[in-house]
């Protein structure tokens, strides 16, 4: 009995041990800044630099809109950083929409650590410096690839926006860890992200795609965001995994998205 009882309280501590280290080091994994980075913007951007509420002062890389062209402030996915965030708005550059490429702490270099409260922060200094620049908010819309969607969503959620367009898009983080790893606790989860919760409240046009063969966030998330959002327009990409927003397919279709709001102002919902 006694053999019995080591043998269970020992197990008892590794079990404690492994949910304290996950609990304490998730971050790291959820958000896996690149070592590299681009230090100077490519032909056509400017470096420029926002200031978030809490002393922050992050790198961001912006391209102002041909006349008649809306702007586009992007958010991109967690193991990526401006360089991808220029391969993904690739085809809206094309279009000569603005480009407000932010950056998030932790991240190119820049100061701070990582977290969904500091993210938003990182969203609302993006939001200001445009509006400083005269970029009316009408003017603008916004996008985020993969764990960027919960940024996005939330800055549509807070201001009046032409349209949120999610690509990659989760319904929640506990949802994407859920999936991966069902026996973590969804409580265990510090990073929320709850952009279901969030869709329909959101008052601009929403806009959803996704790869069908997404096995990181899964094609289920699109499920639950369409649910909570029914009167959102859809794509699903047939064949297409995580990568999508890098793809072809991705950059006509949000081209075609864009350009639709491009003929009028933006319809908010009552």
């Amino acid at each position: 009995m006694k053999i019995v009882l080591n043998l269970l309280t020992f197990a008892l501590v590794l079990v404690l041990v492994a949910i304290a280290l996950l609990y304490t080091q998730q971050r790291g994994l959820i958000f896996p800044a690149p070592s590299q980075y681009p230090q100077t913007p490519p032909p056509g951007f400017r470096l420029v630099h926002t200031q978030t509420d809490d002393g922050l002062r992050l790198s961001a890389f912006y391209r102002a809109a041909q006349p008649g062209r809306r702007t586009i402030l992007f958010f991109h996915g967690n193991g990526d950083n401006l360089l991808g965030a220029i391969e993904a708005t690739r085809g809206l550059a094309a279009n000569g929409n603005g480009l407000m490429l932010a950056e998030y702490r932790g991240y190119g270099g820049n100061p701070g650590s990582p977290g969904e409260a500091g993210l938003y922060r990182d969203g609302d200094a993006a939001w200001r410096w445009l509006a400083a620049e005269g970029v009316a908010a009408g003017d603008v819309i916004i996008v985020g690839n993969s764990i960027g969607s919960g940024p996005a969503t939330e800055m549509a959620l807070r201001h009046d926006v032409a349209a949120l367009m999610l690509v990659s898009g989760f319904s929640s983080l506990p949802d994407v860890v859920g999936e991966a790893m069902p026996f973590v606790p969804r409580w265990l989860v510090r990073d929320r992200f709850d952009n279901v919760g969030k869709l329909a409240q959101v008052k601009a046009p929403v806009f959803l795609m996704h790869g069908d063969a997404d096995t990181l966030v899964k094609p289920a998330n699109l499920a639950r965001l369409r649910r909570a959002r029914p009167d959102a327009k859809v794509a699903l990409v047939a064949g297409v995994g995580h990568e999508l927003a890098y793809t072809a397919a991705a950059q006509a279709i949000l081209v075609g998205w864009v350009n639709e709001l491009a003929d009028g102002p933006p319809q908010s919902r009552d």
